[in-house]
């Protein structure tokens, strides 16, 4: 539950966003521990003094937040064996122009495939089949170089879905994806009660209406229609609660960032994963995406590390100011700054607990500590350099997770007693005092010993 205070600063600050950024209709919820613990809308749906009013069950078009749906779809695939990430196009699709670029550059926009297609602008005209978007792929630009943002290529991941499963990528979606997560109200097209999209005049306050049409084959790119009571639950599984839908380990895969969106004098902020959005704010890593379409502007942002979310929909082509779901989801935590987990014991096989405490990398101080079910935990005594976790991969043996040593081996090399010798890193050996001469160090230590 969120403190009546808390609540009412949240409502005041989005019926100032609405107000001051002359926005049709605002529609906004924090999530917290998985659940959509504050929502508030303000404005009608058609803009009108005397239309409906908006709130947490109203539909808006939630533009290219479609996209983390179809990325997941994808990676649902690829844990099945289906295919591979590193599988170019032309092995699945092969009547493209774009053959040679992998599934993982699609999914990161590192393909160098162009943003949009040669036609008429998508987004606001019907849009057509496969056949007819083929033709409009053209060649990577750049593949593989560098960010590049692209529309085309999801309409490209849409139909590789599409083959896959035998079945349109939406109803893989809807079937996949939202109907176990209990997403009734998110759609390919509009259900009522839905918000109209529509344009404000930059300098007089009248509205202009907004065309919608089926994207047809460049849908996966930002079709789907849904509204903050949904968008909240998929928030909470970017957070973390994923169910039985995906595997952790899989969404950390994701959330990783692989490219950085890169503006030339300025330090970066953003970078995409598979098929995420990521924000690095003030040491904060966030994962989302944002949305747009004509009419209307969405974003949904979750901070990795505690899975506190927030969800923002407006039907406005322009003005919801930059930063604002950030700002939203920062008065949240400030008011009601979450609690540290509470501490309890786990469970420490003894093979494991023999290991604990000090190493020595040459004369630099390491602690390696036991985490749940033998884990472990490496990491600088100083708080600063190389840190990984491992997790088992059987006797003696564990796969770095993160950082320096991520899909490394670390093994536990042992005496014919038993008892443990040295840590084996990449090739890097940990002793239990520094350079010690009964260890295995590569090149041997000095006979004369430190002096």
């Amino acid at each position: 539950m969120i403190l009546p205070a808390t609540a009412t600063d949240l409502t005041r600050r989005l019926a100032e966003e609405q107000s001051h950024s002359r926005l049709p209709s605002l529609a906004a919820g924090v999530v917290r521990d998985g659940e959509l613990v504050w929502s508030a809308a303000r404005g009608t749906i058609d803009g009108r003094e005397t239309g409906r009013d908006a709130d947490e069950h109203t539909q808006y078009r939630m533009g290219s937040i479609t996209k983390t749906f179809v990325a997941v779809a994808i990676m649902r695939l690829r844990d099945e064996g289906k295919l591979d990430l590193a599988d170019p196009v032309e092995r699945h699709i092969p009547e493209t122009t774009i053959g040679d670029v992998t599934i993982a550059q699609l999914l990161s926009h590192a393909a160098g495939v162009q943003a949009e297609t040669d036609g008429p602008w998508w987004e606001r005209t019907e849009g057509g089949p496969w056949r007819s978007l083929v033709n409009h792929l053209g060649r990577p630009l750049i593949a593989g170089r560098q960010f590049h943002y692209s529309n085309l290529g999801f309409g490209v991941l849409g139909e590789l879905l599409t083959r896959l499963r035998g079945a349109s990528w939406s109803h893989v979606v809807a079937d996949e994806l939202l109907e176990p997560l209990g997403m009734d109200r998110t759609t390919k097209r509009p259900v009522a009660p839905h918000a109209h999209g529509l344009a404000v005049h930059p300098f007089a306050d009248v509205l202009l209406a907004e065309p919608e049409y089926d994207g047809g084959a460049m849908a996966p790119a930002g079709q789907l229609w849904s509204t903050v009571h949904d968008l909240a639950r998929w928030a909470a599984f970017l957070g973390g609660r994923t169910g039985d839908l995906l595997a952790a380990d899989t969404l950390a895969e994701m959330c990783r960032p692989l490219v950085v969106v890169d503006v030339p004098g300025a330090p970066w902020t953003g970078a995409h994963g598979l098929g995420v959005q990521l924000w690095n704010v003030d040491g904060r890593r966030f994962v989302g995406h944002g949305g747009s379409m004509p009419g209307f502007l969405a974003e949904v942002r979750v901070h990795i590390q505690t899975g506190d979310g927030v969800v923002v929909l407006t039907n406005a082509t322009s003005g919801l100011s930059r930063g604002f779901a950030t700002d939203l989801l920062d008065a949240y935590v400030c008011a009601e700054p979450r609690p540290p987990s509470v501490w309890r014991a786990g469970k420490v096989p003894a093979s494991v607990f023999e290991l604990v405490g000090h190493w020595y990398w040459g004369s630099t101080t390491f602690e390696l500590r036991a985490m749940d079910d033998g884990w472990l935990r490496l990491a600088p005594a100083s708080g600063a350099g190389r840190a990984s976790r491992f997790r088992p991969d059987g006797r003696d043996r564990w796969i770095g997770l993160d950082g320096y040593y991520s899909g490394e081996l670390l093994v536990a090399i042992r005496r014919p007693d038993g008892t443990v010798s040295h840590l084996d890193l990449a090739s890097f050996r940990f002793t239990r005092t520094p350079y010690d001469p009964d260890a295995d160090v590569p090149g041997g230590v000095d006979r004369s010993g430190w002096h």
